[in-house]
């Protein structure tokens, strides 16, 4: 009968001690992260979510409705980047123009799929102010080799390389692929979008002719 007691009063207190230690886990994974609870998106991105927006950002709906327009406004950085021929390049070569910056590459599935709506755009809007510039961030030589065969079936979007693949990191969405970011025709940056997106719909075009038609 003793036995059986110990035996018993084992179990009780193995039982209680395990409880005890998922208590504790989970408290522990509160205090460590207590601003995460089921549903949230978390501080930092509720916070990006209420930084101030400009009026671009109507445009936000849709296949935008993750668009963010940023009220304060600054330049493009000043980095270069190189063509197909390599020969250098730097976002101030096309001020005047309203840019619509695209970093991507070919291990980037979705940068893939949004590229042929990049070509759409690029087509519909020939001979007016706008320019759609895809930049690669593909580091090998092979890779970049074969991002130039996918773009010549992607008329007629030019090639361009940044193959540090630091470009992704100097704009607002920072290290997020696909990114997009408008330019104005000062070169300031406007708008910013990260992930797939398409970018041949009316609200992409609605946002491209509202930057257009500024002066």
């Amino acid at each position: 009968m003793a036995l059986g007691s110990d035996i018993k009063g084992s179990v009780k207190t193995a039982l209680a001690i395990g409880a005890a230690v998922l208590v504790a886990l989970v408290a522990g994974g509160v205090l460590l992260y207590p601003h995460i609870a089921p549903g949230s998106k978390g501080e930092a991105a509720a916070g990006a979510d209420d930084a101030p927006q400009s009026e671009l950002s109507v445009y936000a709906k849709g296949p935008l409705t993750r668009l963010s327009a940023p009220v304060d406004l600054v330049p493009a950085p000043d980095y270069g980047f190189v063509d197909r021929e390599g020969e250098a390049a730097n976002f101030t070569d096309f001020r005047g123009k309203v840019v619509v910056v695209n970093l991507w590459a070919m291990w980037c599935a979705p940068c893939r799929t949004e590229m042929p709506t990049l070509a759409t755009l690029a087509s519909a809007y020939e001979g007016t102010d706008l320019l759609v510039l895809p930049i690669n961030v593909d580091s090998t030589d092979d890779a970049i080799a074969d991002a130039k065969s996918f773009l010549d079936v992607h008329e007629p979007l030019p090639f361009y390389s940044d193959k540090s693949f630091r470009l992704p990191f100097l704009f607002p969405e920072s290290g997020k692929m696909p990114q997009t970011i408008l330019l104005d025709r000062q070169g300031r940056i406007r708008a910013t979008f990260a992930g797939e997106a398409d970018w041949a719909s009316a609200e992409a075009r609605a946002l491209v002719d509202a930057l257009l038609a500024e002066s």
